[in-house]
């Protein structure tokens, strides 16, 4: 089975780290959010993929070659002008068209499910996890048999908190082609956008059964709240889990982290919750909960709830005090 992952967004909301990479190639625990979903997928037996790329695209294809020539299929479809995710999946028709199924994943967030389980099932499958602000995502409006009945888009008025996460199982792809072409027809925008919602709830109407199937784990990677929080639940994974390694005999390493090669940590207390971009530099500083870019430096100064690009420097102040009784001084 192909899987098509559009990556073609700028990642506003990410701002202004998307000013100069795509927002799928942004860092989190270590690698980038591409990376994730790209690793999970392999090593459940996907070998076949098709990215949708768009802003900034030329790195996101070169960052695919680089690490991963041997190991999958790739194919590159540019998105111009964007116009949304059904739209990315009109453009890159021609790779899957005769197709019996594929799988869509959304290239900015990450899940953890039974994708044995979504194989086996011989309906098309959505992916769903409850959530307690439904306002701010997709929704589904989930059936008796756990089959959709209505799919709306930040719904100002929710029916549900079932949130749709980005994974999508089509089986019948004539009838989904046909889906986003009828939006086409109607010019149903949705925000100036052809959703792939809305080419879903067009098959739905058709009479298509469409099931829903709850995610184990799924980490939203648009923003930088819910980056950071993806990046500390990530850094709990097994892999993370031996710091015996870690050599910074000067420094205070508090677990969980991710250190990347060659990086020079002095007189510092790192953790817990922060992963580290190679090469980057480190002297009497205090981080938590952040993410620090590689070949970066960070120097006398306290980080917190953080994200800090590649190639950047932060620098605080020394201070040398001689303090006498009943004092108070706020630096």
């Amino acid at each position: 089975m192909k899987v098509i992952i559009p990556v073609a967004g700028a990642g506003m909301r990410l701002r202004p780290h998307t000013h100069t990479q795509p927002k799928t190639l942004v860092p989190i625990a270590g690698k980038p959010i591409l990376a994730h979903i790209i690793d999970d997928l392999h090593n459940t037996g996907f070998e076949q993929f098709v990215f949708v790329l768009g802003y900034l695209g030329d790195k996101v294809e070169e960052f695919i070659k680089n690490h991963y020539q041997n190991q999958i299929q790739a194919e590159f479809v540019y998105q111009e002008p964007r116009e949304g995710s059904a739209h990315a999946l009109w453009i890159a028709k021609h790779t899957y068209e005769k197709e019996n199924e594929i799988l869509i994943v959304l290239g900015d967030t990450i899940a953890i499910l039974d994708y044995s389980k979504l194989l086996k099932n011989k309906h098309s499958i959505i992916c769903v996890q409850k959530v307690s602000n439904p306002t701010q995502f997709g929704i589904a409006q989930i059936g008796k048999k756990g089959e959709v009945i209505s799919l709306v888009e930040k719904p100002k008025i929710p029916k549900s908190n079932w949130a749709i996460v980005g994974v999508y199982k089509i089986k019948n792809i004539p009838l989904f082609l046909q889906s986003i072409e009828q939006l086409f027809e109607r010019k149903q925008k949705n925000q100036n956008e052809y959703y792939l919602t809305d080419a879903i709830m067009n098959m739905i109407e058709a009479g298509e059964t469409i099931l829903t199937m709850p995610v184990t784990h799924w980490y939203d990677c648009g923003k930088r709240e819910t980056l950071l929080e993806a990046n500390a639940i990530l850094l709990n994974k097994p892999e993370f889990q031996n710091y015996q390694n870690l050599q910074f005999p000067e420094s205070v390493i508090i677990p969980p982290v991710s250190i990347g090669k060659n990086c020079i940590i002095k007189g510092s207390i790192i953790g817990p919750n922060v992963a580290i971009g190679e090469e980057s530099i480190l002297e009497n500083s205090i981080v938590k909960n952040s993410i620090i870019g590689s070949y970066s430096e960070i120097t006398n100064i306290l980080l917190q709830n953080s994200i800090i690009g590649n190639d950047s420097s932060v620098k605080g102040e020394n201070y040398v005090l001689n303090i006498g009784d009943n004092a108070e001084i706020n630096l």
